[in-house]
């Protein structure tokens, strides 16, 4: 991940349109790279400048530009410009928050999306704010990050694997798309076997870690949860959508593609209902456990309550008492106290209470 420093929010009031990055401060630069690819040929990735990135209107094969970093204002105006992107679709290109949407313009689509990948060191997620414009022989792909998310599709053109070369930038912009999903599984994935840990721990051991984890977990969920359920309406959408820029042969594979989001969607809410029933189970543990104890420490209690009172009125000192006058007085007492504590814990075995 690039260093930080604070994240920067659009202003209050600010006209529609205004393009302001909303996200993470970075300093690193943004990379401009190009591919073309056709049928028969194939250009490998080559950085260009900005300025350089403009549509080509090739009838035959794709041209496929990856941005990577939105923090750079002038650098998506210039694209935005060159491309004739509507101003909303610019101003949601920078903002890191924007929830997943597909929209149509006359020429192109704007499709916005989250890239969830999980961290194994940390332990944690991570959500990449990824956009996608295509339209006619072209595709921009904005990503947040520097990271070669997609170096499967690209080794794929590479390598004229799959249908991607022989087919339009809407078969590209789908690939892109079931990629984002696949990642989706890789992290249910992740998170499935925590769980899996976490019903073990709470029935073994419980602790106030687990709690935590168990936290953890839900807000993950959550977050998955609202990224893939927009999704859902996205690839819907595309389906669709009557626009001659997506072709009946794509939208086959988007329907397969809906299918799957409906399996992510599905096993979320599973694993939502399981770690809310872990965490029931971590409540009624400790609940239970606390009664162990309050119950031990109730009979112990119970046991000394009479043994107290004994001790209590052999030290009251008063000069006529009988018992403090007897040889055999303190065996008799330690002798009472042993057979009252034993009376006690047969009433209490008997009794079931421990």
């Amino acid at each position: 991940m690039t260093p930080v420093s604070k994240r920067r929010k659009k202003p209050a009031g600010s006209s529609p349109g205004s393009v302001v990055y909303v996200g993470v401060e970075k300093d690193t630069p943004v990379i401009v790279s190009r591919i073309r690819y056709s049928a028969e040929t194939y250009e490998p990735p080559q950085a260009i400048s900005p300025n350089d990135c403009r549509p080509e209107g090739s009838p035959t094969g794709v041209v496929w530009y990856t941005i990577d970093g939105v923090h750079n204002v002038d650098i998506l105006k210039t694209l935005g410009e060159n491309f004739g992107l509507h101003p909303l679709v610019v101003e949601d290109i920078g903002n890191t928050t924007q929830r997943p949407k597909l929209e149509g313009f006359d020429g192109y689509y704007f499709l916005a999306s989250k890239m969830i990948t999980y961290d194994a060191r940390a332990s944690k997620l991570n959500s990449e704010h990824v956009s996608i414009v295509f339209g006619q022989g072209f595709l921009l792909l904005f990503l947040q990050d520097p990271e070669d998310l997609f170096a499967p599709i690209r080794s794929r053109l590479e390598a004229g694997r799959g249908r991607i070369r022989g087919n339009g930038s809407d078969y590209l912009a789908y690939a892109l798309v079931d990629a984002i999903v696949d990642y989706y599984f890789v992290v249910l994935e992740e998170i499935g076997e925590r769980v899996e840990r976490l019903e073990d721990e709470v029935v073994n051991s419980p602790t106030a870690h687990t709690l935590k984890a168990i936290h953890d977990v839900k807000r993950e969920l959550i977050a998955l949860r609202r990224s893939i359920w927009p999704m859902r309406e996205v690839v819907n959408a595309m389906i669709r959508d009557e626009s001659p820029l997506i072709s009946k042969d794509v939208k086959i594979f988007l329907r397969d593609l809906y299918d799957h989001t409906v399996h992510v969607i599905d096993s979320v809410e599973t694993m939502r209902d399981i770690i809310t029933g872990t965490l029931d189970v971590y409540l009624s543990s400790v609940s239970n456990r606390l009664n162990q104890v309050m119950k031990v420490l109730t009979v112990m209690s119970s046991i000394f309550i009479p043994l107290t009172f004994i001790v209590g009125v052999y030290g009251m000192n008063f000069h006529y008492m009988p018992e403090l006058e007897w040889s055999w007085g303190y065996p008799a007492v330690w002798l009472l106290m042993i057979a009252l504590t034993g009376v006690l814990l047969v009433l209490f075995k008997r009794k079931k209470w421990m």
